[in-house]
């Protein structure tokens, strides 16, 4: 295995991970759960350690009480829990994995098991469990399974998808009715173009650049089937790409969006300066705790495309020493029972089995918060990854650069994105 390939490689996609250490906390200990049917073999008896990334600060009850329950239905287990912080997870994982020192359950995203999967480092799943298809939700699972590496490699756990957030004071200066706010990406920029105009171009919706996932979540196919090549440059890329670039340039977005001044468009929403953002399920408390004006000026929509899904896990490494132990535990923490118990207790966090999604999560309580719960739990079977596994930060700098570069009208959006996809396939080379 290359330490310096991986480590980049982990490094790189750390700082986009979202889910872990996300401050939820008030967790309680689930129930007992269902009974786990480990199938590869061998008694589920003795040790196993679980690592987990930045949970202990505010789960620790919860955690605690699933392992508790599951010593107490696997009678002569016993599983130490390690808890890693958020920062430094990447060079953790790689520090262990060189030194062939994996815990036997692990927490993982699917970004951080394609680095570790594609060096043989973990568990092919689909080899001692013939339940995953049948357990989880596709768009989870499939987060576990990667371009160019036959298998699963990992337990999907709890997960998030994203909505649409609308300020209802800046729609109602747009002339826009809340409870119909714009449903497709078109939509937005003629409802921008009647916003600039009502305002005097003193008010924006749009405040953000297209990424590669705004580009899956169009429909268009930015890697090939095998993972080996990126095709981000393809005629519907290049003609999203011009959208953007046109409302840039029709005054339709903050100047400064372009540049490292730009805090992002959900920090702008925060801060009332634009009227619209998309990010998961949980973030009107956050919102309004940082600022209050915020209160009561909220509606919601579905994402427009194809919803991103943001996935926690659980793999489990070819170092472990106790297979049966080792499946029976990442079973028995993300089944139905103890998965329901977190959500319950966690605005904005979903299960991420397939029994699950008939629960109660999809109805609203008639409020924003509510009303985006339920928005985000009913995407979830229609919700996938977007972002290719295999794009680096390296990769990420590149595509954010040439961008920049086609909407301030430096370069076409053919060139620009010809550009991005010749150097990222270089990198993706070596």
């Amino acid at each position: 295995m290359s330490s310096r390939r991986l480590v980049a490689a982990l490094a790189g996609v750390a700082a986009g991970l979202s889910l872990a250490g996300c401050g939820l906390s008030g967790v309680q200990a689930g129930g007992a759960g269902s009974d786990a049917s480990a199938s590869a073999g061998g008694e589920i008896t003795g040790d196993v350690t679980l690592q987990t990334w930045a949970l202990k600060a505010g789960f620790s009850d919860y955690i605690e009480g699933v392992i508790a329950d599951f010593e107490k239905t696997y009678p002569g287990t016993h599983v130490k829990w390690i808890d890693q912080p958020g920062d430094g997870y990447a060079e953790k994982l790689l520090a262990q994995a060189s030194a062939g020192e994996l815990p036997d359950v692990v927490n993982t995203t699917p970004a951080f098991g394609f680095q570790l999967a594609k060096e043989g480092l973990l568990q092919d799943l689909t080899r001692v469990d013939d339940t995953l298809d049948a357990t989880y939700v596709p768009g989870a699972l499939e987060g576990f399974q990667f371009a160019g590496v036959e298998g699963t490699y990992g337990y999907p756990w709890y997960l998030s998808s994203e909505l649409n957030y609308w300020d209802t004071d800046i729609l109602a200066k747009a002339g826009i009715d809340p409870k119909s706010p714009p449903a497709t990406f078109d939509d937005l920029v003629a409802a921008s173009k009647t916003l600039k105009d009502a305002s005097g171009g003193q008010m924006y919706l749009m405040s953000k650049k297209p990424d590669l996932g705004d580009f899956a979540s169009a429909g268009i196919k930015v890697i090939n089937d095998d993972g080996t090549e990126l095709i981000f440059n393809s005629d519907d890329a290049v003609a999203l790409l011009d959208k953007y670039r046109q409302a840039y340039a029709d005054g339709l977005m903050p100047a400064d969006v372009l540049t490292d001044k730009f805090l992002g468009d959900t920090e702008l929403f925060k801060k009332g300066t634009v009227g619209w953002t998309a990010t998961g399920g949980n973030f009107i408390a956050g919102a309004v705790k940082d600022n209050p004006s915020l209160e009561g000026k909220f509606a919601v929509s579905p994402h427009f495309g194809t919803p991103p899904i943001d996935v926690q896990g659980v793999s489990i490494p070819k170092t472990t020493k106790n297979l049966p132990t080792a499946i029976a535990l990442a079973q028995f923490l993300t089944n139905e029972k103890n998965q329901d118990a977190f959500a319950e207790l966690v605005p904005g966090i979903f299960p991420s089995t397939t029994a699950s999604q008939s629960q109660d999560f999809a109805k609203s309580d008639g409020t924003p918060d509510g009303d985006a719960k339920a928005i985000a739990f009913t995407s979830l079977n229609d919700a996938r990854v977007m972002e290719p596994v295999q794009v680096t930060d390296a990769m990420s700098t590149v595509i954010k650069q040439q961008v920049a570069a086609a909407m301030t009208g430096q370069v076409s959006s053919r060139e620009a994105l010809d550009a991005a996809v010749e150097k990222c396939n270089q990198l993706l080379a070596e």
